[in-house]
């Protein structure tokens, strides 16, 4: 398998999928998903491949594949991934798996176009993670707009027009600036390859430009307080499936972004303007975390959530940058970084989850409302266990996957101020509050509605799909080392560049 184009494969075997699908017009319905559940298989299985064949001992991009493109631009066909791209690649198989099986018996209309959308989705973001020439980055970061604005459009709730309206103009506009940005690299140094831009000095006052153009368009994607406001109605009027792909896996491109570009392009305008990004990272841990708390939908209040626990993955990224240039603590720095891919890959199970625990209950009462439920523990024990598990990860507790990220990053923050540690802390509480009053109100208590009388426990699949998302979040909350032994060597040489200043003249 190692000597297999595995990056490629893992692109273009769910996009071609996908356009098959398209192609072969209304094929019936099963049909359609066991085609899909078979491609995203496969996938997985060579994502598999990815972290068996990857030498762990390397810090560098490996699998690479480097083609021309568009040669008379200077634009190349160019892949890679290093250990903080096979985690998130392999998050993203995993999830695509999961959704396809989520979403089995949920959608009945046009099923070869719905699953079509997320194999292109899938290829598309598995794109993102790989590619290492500019141009080639943006292309995915844009395409992965268009299948998720048919998915809420066409197949969400009543507000699925404005919602999904919505969610292109915030992320394609924020986009535009990353691509001014790159246009301006590539003017300046003549290749749109990253590591070449990386290489390039730059004055302070282009590093303060481009670190801006850059947080307009990752802010947007993680999303950052205050241009968060889009993700709330998304979630609320896109299906199940949709809201998993959109929490699990591109919020964490917003993420990806950062480390990729704002540190290592421009690392002394992260340092200058640290400040601007942990100070919005507290606001939406503490905040948006309150915001939370006064939500009547279940969905919303999921939504909020994944906000507030984003917030750390903006803070680790950035205490790293502070902890380096201020002390030169690279362990500490290594710490904050370590803590904020912890923090994603963690989000993309626990947030996974608890939207399918949604579905779940949406597919038997059509309601996400909170005052409609209440005492499901009677008549669906097994789920009512997987819930009361995601609620606790989802709280921070010890032992889940919840609390590894956010705890690396608080220790992180200590070494910088004992003050931003203490403040993002505050989640450990709020946090609990809002996901433990939500299990209270739906899955405590006694059986007061009809309709909750009546439900039925999950079946095999729906019990497969969140026994794989349990097992992820009790793997990484009980055993984390794999997963940062795999991202290790790629956070410390990001950390050590981080100590590099590239500021060229006045």
């Amino acid at each position: 398998m190692s000597q297999l184009p595995l990056l490629s494969l893992l692109v273009w075997l769910p996009i071609l999928g996908g356009v098959a699908l398209l192609a072969m017009g209304r094929l019936p319905a099963n049909t359609a998903r066991w085609a899909a559940l078979a491609i995203s298989l496969l996938a997985l299985v060579l994502s598999v491949g990815l972290v068996t064949g990857f030498d762990m001992a390397n810090p560098g991009m490996q699998f690479v594949e480097n083609k021309p493109w568009i040669a008379s631009y200077d634009i190349f066909y160019h892949l890679g991934a290093d250990g903080i791209s096979v985690a998130l690649i392999l998050l993203t198989t995993i999830t695509s798996v999961l959704v396809v099986l989520g979403a089995w018996g949920s959608i009945d209309d046009r099923v070869n176009q719905y699953f079509a959308a997320f194999l292109i989705l899938e290829g598309l973001m598995v794109g993102v993670f790989a590619a290492l020439d500019a141009v080639l980055f943006y292309v995915f970061f844009e395409g992965m707009l268009i299948p998720m604005f048919i998915i809420i459009g066409v197949w969400g709730g009543p507000r699925r027009v404005y919602a999904s309206v919505k969610f292109f103009l915030y992320t394609f506009l924020g986009s535009v600036f990353m691509l001014v940005g790159l246009v301006y690299l590539y003017m300046k140094g003549g290749s749109w390859q990253l590591a070449d831009m990386a290489a390039l000095p730059l004055t302070m006052k282009e590093q303060t430009w481009l670190f801006f153009a850059f947080l307009a368009a990752f802010a947007v994607k993680v999303p950052m307080f205050p241009v968060h406001t889009w993700l709330p109605d998304a979630h609320v009027e896109a299906p199940t499936a949709g809201s998993v792909v959109l929490a699990a896996i591109m919020l964490k491109i917003g993420g990806y972004g950062f480390l990729r570009f704002n540190l290592p392009i421009v690392p002394d305008a992260s340092y200058e303007y640290a400040w601007v990004v942990i100070a919005l990272s507290l606001v939406a841990i503490v905040y948006i975390g309150l915001v939370a708390l006064v939500q009547d939908d279940m969905k919303k209040l999921i939504a909020y959530s994944s906000i507030s626990h984003m917030g750390f993955v903006t803070l680790g990224i950035f205490i790293a940058m502070g902890l380096m240039r201020d002390s030169g603590n690279a362990d500490a720095a290594r710490l904050g970084l370590q803590g904020a891919m912890v923090q994603m890959i963690s989000h993309g199970f626990i947030s996974g989850a608890m939207f399918s625990c949604v579905g779940v209950l949406y597919d038997r009462m059509h309601t996400r409302m909170i005052r409609d439920y209440g005492g499901v523990v009677n008549t669906m024990p097994m789920f009512a266990a997987f819930f009361v598990l995601f609620a606790f990860a989802n709280s921070g507790l010890p032992a889940t996957s919840g609390f590894v990220g956010e705890f690396m990053v608080i220790l992180a923050s200590f070494q910088q101020n004992p003050w931003l540690a203490f403040a993002a802390a505050t989640t450990l509480i709020t946090g609990a509050a809002y996901t433990l009053w939500l299990t209270k109100r739906v899955i405590w208590g006694k059986v007061n509605n009809a309709h909750v009388a009546e439900l039925t426990d999950i079946n095999k699949r729906e019990a497969f799909v969140l026994a794989a998302f349990a097992v992820g979040v009790l793997a990484i909350g009980l055993w984390p080392k794999p997963l940062t032994d795999l991202m290790e060597p790629s956070i410390a040489q990001l950390a050590t560049q981080l100590a590099t200043s590239k500021i060229s003249g006045p």
